[in-house]
């Protein structure tokens, strides 16, 4: 967009910066009052306004007609232009968000700067505005899991309606990639995604970051959820939300409509709320810090996000889809998971989930040698072995045993990591550790090991008689 809207009184200088823009390759418009400025930005919203502050002959002068744009289409960018400048009178332009302030008579080399910036800064703002409405592009699901299986199934199910959806699991699974998927597959897929923090954000500036704030400085500041209107709002980690702030988020689900920070117009939204949890919050509403009735309208559809544990069958595939995004976006080795290192990977413990499995693939490219398989060795696994001695060393767990019942455990534990490491199927289980299948069956007999379906996916337990 090149287009320039250039208001000035004096004839003279409103045509010179025309025709010294028509030079540089801008198409401009021009208006003489605030009568024909209006006018044409009703026609047709320019790329960038040169705008003078005096205006004779007109019902607004330029700090009105500011004020007018910035809180109508606060995407253009207006330079400020007059022959009775001051310090006062640029302050005031800026407050109103004038992109710049230049005192007639100027320089034209001066101007054309200006404008040359101007126009980069609105080219900018609407890339970024347009990743923002994309979501921040392709949302990818891996997995090949039964657990990821049942969390595709459920996400598909809820992208066909409108919804409010309540993610929870632990911290790390990759809820926020869960919302931006019903998002991505939704009839608002066009639509602003905007991603509301409730950990990070301060709670006496949460008011003023959600509603928005109107004031005589500054005019209209629009918050997050005009920001979100005909689209998807996501309050990640909700729990932390002020108490303050939870009632006037439960009016707005009733209502659609809020009162910016200061000011008394309704502004009407129309959103999809997705949100998200890592703790229970029936014990937050047992504890009194969140509100039953909020929870009750948010957790319209729950969908459990599986912790990583559940899902030991995508963590290679995973790996190699974080080695390959690392690639791309930080241009980090492009390499292979050696068959060990897969395996290692599958019976590591991973507290931090799937983002802690990116974690430590991103610090093995960037601490490794750049070339061939990752193997074992570049892990960060504690070492089995103890340096000074030679020997092996024991869990406690086990180093207290005697010699048969630490080999039921360890026999136990190591059956438990490799039936799970396989998503439960005990044929695989059975021809990875070199037994077979019916040999498998009595020895998982004996040791009070079952398996069986929780939280979507298979996984293997020590029953409870066992114990």
């Amino acid at each position: 967009m090149t287009d320039v809207l250039i208001v000035d009184d004096e004839r003279d200088i409103r045509e010179l910066i025309g025709d010294i823009l028509r030079d540089e390759g801008f198409d401009t418009r021009l208006a003489a009052s605030s009568d024909e400025c209006m006018a044409q930005i009703d026609a047709a919203v320019p790329a960038l306004m040169i705008l003078d502050i005096w205006l004779k002959d007109s019902d607004m002068d330029g700090i009105d007609i500011l004020k007018h744009v910035k809180r109508e289409h606060p995407q253009v960018p207006i330079i400020i232009i007059s022959g009775h400048g001051n310090i006062e009178i640029a302050v005031a332009a800026i407050k109103q968000g004038a992109y710049d302030f230049i005192e007639k008579p100027f320089n034209i080399d001066q101007l054309m700067v200006v404008i040359g910036r101007a126009m980069e800064t609105s080219r900018l703002r609407r890339e970024n505005a347009t990743l923002k409405r994309a979501g921040g592009g392709a949302v990818e699901m891996i997995g090949v899991s039964n657990a990821f299986k049942q969390l595709k199934a459920n996400l598909d199910k809820v992208t066909k309606s409108n919804g409010r959806v309540m993610l929870t699991g632990p911290a790390g699974v990759g809820k926020e990639v869960a919302a931006r998927f019903i998002h991505t597959h939704s009839d608002r897929r066009d639509a602003p995604f905007v991603t509301v923090s409730s950990a990070t954000i301060e709670p006496d500036r949460m008011e003023d970051v959600l509603f928005g704030r109107e004031t005589a400085e500054r005019g209209i500041e629009k918050g997050l959820l005009e920001e979100a209107n005909g689209g998807v709002i996501y309050f990640d980690e909700v729990a932390d939300m002020p108490s303050g702030t939870q009632s006037k988020i439960l009016r707005v689900l009733v209502d659609q409509e809020f009162s910016r920070v200061g000011g008394s117009t309704k502004v009407s939204v129309d959103l999809r709320v997705i949100s998200s949890t890592s703790r229970d919050l029936l014990e937050e509403i047992e504890a009194g810090r969140f509100r039953e009735e909020l929870y009750h309208r948010l957790n319209v559809v729950p969908v459990e996000v599986p912790a990583l544990e559940k899902r030991r069958e995508d963590i290679p595939e995973l790996a190699r889809h974080f080695i390959s995004a690392l690639n791309r976006t930080q241009g980090l080795p492009l390499r292979t998971l050696s068959e060990d290192a897969a395996a290692m990977l599958q019976t590591m413990p991973w507290p931090g989930n799937v983002r802690q499995l990116k974690n430590v693939i991103e610090r093995v490219l960037i601490l490794g040698d750049g070339a061939g398989d990752i193997e074992v060795a570049e892990l960060p696994v504690q070492a089995h072995n103890d340096e000074e001695s030679g020997g092996a060393v024991l869990s406690p767990a086990i180093a207290t045993l005697p010699l048969r019942e630490a080999r039921e455990v360890f026999e136990r534990e190591y059956l438990l990591t490799q039936i799970n490491r396989f998503g439960g199927n005990i044929s695989r289980t059975a021809t990875f550790v070199g037994m077979e299948r019916s040999a498998l069956h009595r020895k998982l007999k004996s040791l009070g090991v079952v398996t069986g379906n929780k939280s979507g996916g298979r996984i293997a337990y020590v029953s409870e008689d066992a114990e």
